[in-house]
C-alpha cells in the first residue's frame, strides 16, 4: 500500500512489502520538473512486490514539499541534503536509486556518504549537462526551446511531453497526468549540472553501481550514459526503443526486472 508523509517538510512516498523482509530499503530520487510521485505507479509497487520496502522523496520545492516560492534558488547541494535528510530518517544505508537530474544528485552524495549499492537511470553524466544541452539544441531545436519554456513555468502540450520523453507508445491518460504534475525546475542547480557543481570523482565513494540508459532519449542519449560507464569503469545496459521516461513507457517492466535482478545480486 502506497503511503505518504511529510519528513522535515519533505514529502515522502512509501510502498512496503506484503511481509517482513531482509531486502535492503530503496530510496529513489526523481529528475528535473518532477517529484517523488513519477515513481509511485511503477517501479516502486514492482519492487515492493519483490520484498523490499520502497520510498520516494520529493526534493524540496517539488511536488507535495516545502520550497515551491524558492525554487529557483535551490542549489544540487540543497537536493543532496534533502536525500541526506531522508537516509537520516530512514536510519539505514539505503540503495539509491535516481533517474536523470535525480542520477546526479546521487553522484554528488557519494562525495559526502556512503551507499550501500546505487543505481543510475538515463542519469545526468558526472560531466555535466553541457553536451546533452547542445546535441539537443542542434538535433531538435523547438524542442529544445519548449523546454527552456517550461523552466520557466510556461505550459507546453502533450505532443511536446511525448517528444521529450517517450519513444514507444503512450497513454494518453498517464501522458495527461503527468503534464499536469510537470512544473518548473531550479535555474540554480541546472546551473550547478552545467559546470558549477560537478562532481568531484575522487572524493566520491564507489559502491556497486547499475547504469542504465535508453537508446531513443533525446534529452540524456544514449552515447552520454556510455560515457558515465566509462567514467566509471561499469557495465551500462542500453534498453531498445525507449525514451527517456523509462519508468513510464510501455516495456517498463523490462527496465524494472533488470534493476530487481541486479538487486538480488548485490551481496549484503
Amino acid at each position: 500500500m502506497l503511503k505518504t508523509q511529510i519528513v522535515e517538510g519533505l514529502e515522502v512516498f512509501s510502498c512496503l512489502p506484503s511481509r517482513k523482509t531482509t531486502k535492503p530499503a530503496l530510496l529513489f530520487v526523481h529528475g528535473a520538473f518532477a517529484g517523488g510521485w513519477m515513481w509511485t505507479e511503477t517501479f516502486m509497487p514492482f519492487l515492493a512486490k519483490a520484498g523490499y520496502p520502497c520510498y520516494a522523496l520529493s526534493l524540496r520545492g517539488h511536488a507535495g514539499s516545502a520550497g515551491r516560492e524558492h525554487i529557483n534558488w535551490h542549489s544540487v547541494g540543497d537536493y543532496v541534503d534533502d536525500v541526506k535528510t531522508v537516509v537520516d530518517w530512514l536510519g539505514a544505508t539505503p540503495v539509491l536509486i535516481g533517474h536523470s537530474m535525480g542520477g546526479f544528485i546521487i553522484q554528488k552524495y557519494l562525495e559526502h556518504r556512503e551507499a550501500s549499492a546505487v543505481a543510475l537511470i538515463c542519469s545526468v553524466p558526472p560531466q555535466g549537462l553541457i553536451a546533452s544541452q547542445f546535441h539537443l539544441m542542434f538535433n531538435k531545436p523547438q524542442l529544445f526551446q519548449e523546454i527552456n519554456q517550461i523552466m520557466d513555468g510556461k505550459y507546453t502540450d502533450t505532443g511536446t511531453l511525448r517528444e521529450a520523453l517517450f519513444a514507444g507508445e503512450v497513454d494518453e491518460t498517464m501522458l495527461a497526468a503527468w503534464l499536469s504534475r510537470m512544473q518548473p525546475e531550479s535555474h540554480r542547480a541546472l546551473w550547478d549540472m552545467s559546470m558549477f557543481s560537478l562532481p568531484n570523482l575522487y572524493a566520491m565513494h564507489r559502491p556497486p553501481m547499475l547504469i542504465l540508459g535508453a537508446e531513443d532519449d533525446v534529452l540524456v542519449p544514449a552515447f552520454l550514459v556510455q560515457t558515465t560507464g566509462q567514467t566509471y569503469g561499469e557495465h551500462v545496459h542500453i534498453f531498445r526503443n525507449m525514451g527517456h521516461a523509462v519508468t513510464h513507457e510501455k516495456e517498463w517492466p523490462l527496465v524494472a526486472a533488470t534493476l530487481s535482478d541486479w538487486l538480488e545480486k548485490i551481496k549484503p
